[in-house]
């Protein structure tokens, strides 16, 4: 076994001695706070439930300190000084519950969001900003804060930081000199073209982010930790125009030049941790990582502060591989490693690392569907691949009062999620699968280097099943006079889906997606994928890189618009990744016939003709359900799951299995 013991040593915050070296990132809390701005029941026991995991430190999502300059619809995220009576009493419960388990607690507080102010929270509020700027998502100039408004929000990080002491908080994080959230749009020339005392030089672009930690002190005492979301790098080539990984550009925002004089101003200031990423909403796949982005991509950055100031750095970015970990920590990357997802996945992942059941711990895979995906779209924070995450009550466990005899037809997640459930509540499983392997398309999805967590989730699933003692049998393709004779009580078909075939002409050179992901077939040097679709782009990406000539031919009139990602970074790096590995894009275009290694295409009422050695089809998948169409009248008990039932993405596959296998 891989010794992970310095990951499990005590470590300090100013004077507040921490168990281990694992923070909770703090991740916002949508869903979590009530109409008063406390924590409702779902957020307490949520951030409990990551203490009991075993996580040293517990950093919130952010919370605003005021919520009338910049104005936040009331339910949003908790408000120290919305209702501080309310504030104190509902927090308080869920310190004293965090504590409980030696763990400590810091409340993340924001000045606002400005310019970046996510459209689905904003409402009609305008948005607000250091200097009359455009906003990141919306048509609109932001309204420039007054000297008044400023120094109105400092005294409210004094009040709500003294409220967070009073319910029982060890400590406050500020968001952020990081990401270009409000306070670091105040300390980016970019964006702050003031000419008064929070403009112009360096020192009085960071005069916000003094005057916060001052006034903190002030109010709470010199020993009372207060900790930075710092970004030293902002990856900006432009407004809404970030860098890619690699990529030559000249920074607009923050260059590591001045990333180290901030971080030592900041430092010099009061701030007594740096919580370490880079990028800014302009680039924001460098801030909310995609599984495109390198495994532990902050640790050049958290290193570089570590050497030029002297207060502990904190890392996060998929820093989920224990050994990544304890290198970072042993030679001095940093003094914490923060896990975001990885603990919305598995809110035991410090203890199981530290009993040695690194097998046990779920992967995060990065998709973002169930956290940033859903906070952007429907403002409530989850998981993909936990559907408990922030609903821990709701979704506890149901014990069950007669065991049963349940069939699961199909080891893709929903099947295997459905077994696992069903298994773990105390059920007789049974599950066939008809392929030698667990994981559905979780194995062509998996193929591509950037995709290695989708194989790892499906050695999850295969190693859950085996220490439930759910008897799986391979290689076994169910009938309906075989299940019938068998007499289940319950049966689960969740026989997956087929990838869509169009006929062109040459059919042996017309792959599907899946066949090459699977390299079961072989696509030549120079290959067209039919469909932009997220299989598709993914597909084209790992064959660019691996040097073959890529061309993407798409009906519609962009990329990813028939079943995206959900979460804005991750499709906006994939577009941005396209035509930077040389893949060729021709949308609005069908394609007619395929022969003597030329495809015709019709684009825009014109023909053409495109030279290949293959065509690859990722025009999507239908529901293979025949099994269950033949048993639906014959089983008292019966479920379909997954892309059985509709195809759709891995969270609704995995959530769906959950609902229906806890309620058996």
């Amino acid at each position: 076994m891989i010794d992970y013991k310095n990951l499990f040593t005590p470590t300090k915050i100013g004077s507040l001695e921490l168990k281990n070296r694992f923070a909770l990132a703090p991740m916002g809390p949508l869903g979590l706070g009530d109409a008063e701005g406390g924590f409702n029941q779902r957020g307490i026991d949520y951030y409990t439930q990551r203490a009991k995991g075993g996580t040293g430190l517990i950093i919130t999502g952010v919370t605003f300190v005021d919520n009338e300059i910049e104005e936040h619809g009331m339910p949003s995220v908790p408000c120290p000084t919305h209702n501080p009576v309310h504030f104190i009493r509902t927090a308080k419960e869920m310190t004293e519950r965090i504590h409980a388990y030696q763990s400590k607690v810091f409340l993340q507080m924001s000045g606002g969001f400005g310019r970046v102010t996510i459209p689905t929270n904003l409402g009609e509020y305008p948005p607000v900003a250091p200097s009359p700027i455009q906003h990141r998502w919306l048509d609109k100039t932001c309204r420039e804060l007054t000297v008044e408004e400023i120094q109105t929000i400092v005294k409210k990080f004094g009040e709500g930081a003294y409220n967070a002491k009073r319910a029982g908080f060890d400590g406050v994080q500020i968001h952020a000199v990081h990401e270009g959230y409000l306070i670091d749009q105040f300390a980016i020339s970019l964006f702050n073209h003031r000419n008064d005392e929070y403009g112009g030089s360096l020192e009085n672009r960071l005069r916000f982010a003094r005057e916060i930690v001052e006034e903190i002190k002030e109010r709470c005492g010199e020993d009372f930790p207060v900790t930075l979301r710092y970004s030293p790098k902002s990856f900006i080539k432009g407004l809404r125009d970030g860098a890619l990984p690699g990529e030559e550009f000249e920074e607009q925002g923050r260059d590591l030049d001045e990333g180290i004089k901030a971080a030592q101003l900041l430092v010099s200031y009061g701030y007594d941790a740096l919580d370490v990423d880079v990028g800014s909403y302009d680039s924001w796949w460098w801030s909310h990582p995609p599984m495109y982005q390198e495994k532990g991509l902050y640790r050049p950055y958290a290193k570089l502060m570590k050497e030029n100031v002297d207060v502990p750095i904190i890392c996060a970015g998929r820093m989920d591989n224990p050994q990544m970990a304890t290198e970072a920590i042993a030679d001095g990357t940093c003094d914490i490693v923060s896990l975001g997802r990885p603990l919305l996945a598995d809110p035991d992942y410090v203890n199981k690392l530290r009993r040695g059941e690194v097998e046990d711990i779920r992967p995060c895979i990065s998709c973002q569907e169930g956290c940033m995906g859903r906070i952007q779209e429907y403002s409530i924070l989850n998981c993909a691949v936990n559907p408990q995450a922030c609903r821990e009550r709701v979704t506890a466990y149901n014990p069950i009062l007669k065991q049963k005899k349940v069939l699961v037809i199909g080891g893709g997640v929903a099947g295997c999620e459905a077994a696992r459930v069903s298994a773990l509540r105390g059920h007789q499983v049974e599950l066939l699968e008809k392929n030698d392997r667990l994981g559905g398309n979780l194995i062509p999805g998996g193929a591509p280097d950037f995709k290695e967590d989708d194989i790892a989730l499906a050695n999850w699933y295969t190693h859950q099943l085996e220490k439930l003692e759910v008897e799986v049998k391979y290689n076994t393709t169910a009938t309906k006079d075989s299940i019938l004779a068998a007499n289940y009580d319950v049966v689960i078909i969740a026989t997956g889906s087929t990838p869509k075939v169009l006929p062109l002409g040459n059919d042996q050179q017309v792959l599907t997606a899946t066949e090459v992901l699977n390299k079961e077939k072989d696509c030549g040097d120079k290959t067209v994928i039919i469909g932009g679709g997220l299989v598709g782009c993914e597909t084209a990406l790992w064959l660019a890189q691996q040097g073959k000539d890529v061309t993407i031919v798409e009906a519609m009139d962009n990329l990813l618009q028939n079943n995206g990602p959900l979460c804005h970074a991750n499709s906006e790096m994939l577009e941005e990744l396209i035509p930077y590995h040389n893949i060729e894009v021709i949308t609005n275009a069908t394609a007619t016939g395929y022969k003597n290694n030329q495809l015709k295409i019709k684009v825009d009422q014109n023909e053409k003709e495109l030279a290949c050695d293959s065509v690859i089809l990722a025009i999507g998948y239908q529901s293979e359900d025949s099994l269950y169409q033949e048993l639906k009248f014959d089983i008292p008990e019966i479920y379909l799951l997954g892309d059985a039932k509709k195809v759709s993405n891995i969270m609704y596959g995995i959530w769906d299995a959950f609902e229906v296998a806890n309620h058996i």
